[in-house]
């Protein structure tokens, strides 16, 4: 088997695995409630869950392709990109095609200084070849970079022409890919994608997540598969190509804000419906009250399960298609039926596995639950991920519906909630992304010393 394609599978491999255990792992999200007011048993709770999932999953990828292009720089030129740097710098002080003349007119002043004092032929120093790699990078952000004279007898993919055509109105993601698609046509001897080392990047964030999960998993704490993921993409991205190769505007929107917003949102909305609650029904026995939740709370923790499918499967899904994308299988960040399907199978498998650690700690240590707060805190995080979900942000269901449970009990009484308990996820969840992060960089060098980057 070619070696690209054995690590497009190890890839592809390794992140419905990631996906399994994020099943197993955040099964507690959609039915610790439901199983810990007893409304459910944990057998009928989990298969409910797994089809939910499974069904949520299926219903929409606009966190995959966030994930697959808005987070990681995957067009971005490293180092071991150019193939034959000398011949490339040779072609640019010759500017003897028009796309060279361009090239050394837009780029930097640095580079026409090191270029003067280059000898055609020779190895570029250090110097020359880190100015040509930000030249090229930022190239790759240019809506004026195609014309037809500048290309013409560049034979182009009837994709990339078509893209270059109307590159003003891509996505950025669109638009980089494109660029680099023309540059390695201009050059093709000289550049080229080292396609090995970024799967390779994707492989270890795959296992830095794994890891941190399984480490969660192991002591019962509910942290973050999401974030995990993204943490360690992050890390794994940083140290292949440095703190260029991540999307920081897109972490911050997509990411950070959601990080905080999620469970803050959660807080506030399931303050806000279990207060409603509270004074509509005040005048109701309290066993009349929970004969009605206990039949409310089957739909709620059913709209969680959907909706923990809904955005959970997806990041998996978004992995798999930027290995896909980058190694050059797909031309843009489409999801392939393939792998929604995949995807929403492994999650469901997962989920039927359950998570009891996870279950006892969101289900009995953060508040004693009745069907009524189970309600309110299921309902509130079915709300938040469905709109977090539409909007394309892999946000957290675990800070979503740790978020409704202790807005729930606060407002019963700020000291219902166990307080410590929050302490110690809140600490776990300031920690996953780092500690992910270190995770999946020391997975990337141990990977890269092992010779899989090609």
């Amino acid at each position: 088997m070619h070696s690209l394609t054995l690590l497009l599978v190890l890839v592809v491999v390794f992140t419905l695995l990631f996906d399994y255990i994020n099943g197993f792992h955040d099964t507690a999200n959609a039915i610790a409630t439901v199983v810990s007011t007893r409304v459910l048993s944990p057998r009928n709770a989990i298969i409910m869950a797994a089809c939910l999932n499974f069904l949520g999953a299926l219903f929409s990828t606009h966190v995959a392709v966030t994930v697959a292009s808005g987070l990681v720089d995957t067009a971005r030129f490293q180092m071991n990109d150019l193939h034959q740097p000398a011949a490339f710098a040779t072609k640019l002080k010759s500017q003897a095609d028009p796309v060279s003349r361009f090239l050394v007119e837009q780029g930097s002043q640095e580079t026409r200084n090191l270029l003067a004092d280059y000898t055609p032929d020779s190895t570029p120093v250090p110097a020359l070849q880190s100015a040509l790699l930000d030249d090229l990078n930022h190239i790759l952000t240019r809506t004026d970079f195609y014309t037809a004279e500048r290309f013409t007898g560049i034979s182009l993919p009837e994709k990339t022409l078509g893209n270059a055509l109307k590159i003003a109105t891509l996505k950025p993601a669109e638009k980089t890919n494109t660029n680099r698609a023309l540059l390695e046509k201009a050059y093709a001897q000289e550049l080229g994608s080292n396609q090995h080392a970024f799967q390779v990047v994707i492989l270890a964030a795959i296992v830095g997540a794994i890891i941190w999960n399984l480490i969660t998993w192991y002591f019962g704490i509910p942290s973050s598969s999401s974030h995990a993921l993204i943490g360690g993409l992050c890390g794994a991205a940083i140290i292949h190509g440095g703190l260029h190769a991540v999307l920081w505007g897109g972490i911050i929107r997509k990411v950070l804000i959601p990080l905080v917003g999620s469970p803050t949102m959660g807080f506030l909305l399931g303050f806000l419906i279990m207060s409603l609650i509270y004074k509509s029904l005040s005048n109701l026995h309290p066993g009349r009250v929970s004969s009605i939740f206990r039949h409310l709370q089957i739909v709620s923790a059913a709209a969680m399960a959907f909706t923990h499918g809904l955005n959970d499967a997806q990041k998996s899904m978004g992995i798999i298609t930027m290995a896909l994308v980058s190694g050059r299988i797909l031309s843009e960040p489409v999801v392939p039926t393939w792998v929604v399907l995949s995807c929403s199978t492994v999650m469901a498998l997962g989920t039927s596995v359950g998570g009891w650690r996870i279950i006892k700690t969101m289900g009995h240590k953060i508040i004693r639950l009745e069907p009524v707060h189970g309600f309110a805190a299921e309902t509130t995080a079915a709300i938040v991920l469905f709109v977090t979900s539409h909007f394309g942000m892999p946000v957290s269901t675990t800070h979503t519906i740790s978020g409704s449970i202790f807005g729930v009990g606060a407002s019963k009484r700020l000291s219902a909630v166990r307080w410590g308990v929050a302490q110690t996820m809140l600490m776990a969840w300031v920690l996953t992304l780092p500690a992910a992060g270190l995770v999946a960089a020391l997975a990337y060098k141990i990977f890269m010393f092992l010779g899989l980057g090609g």
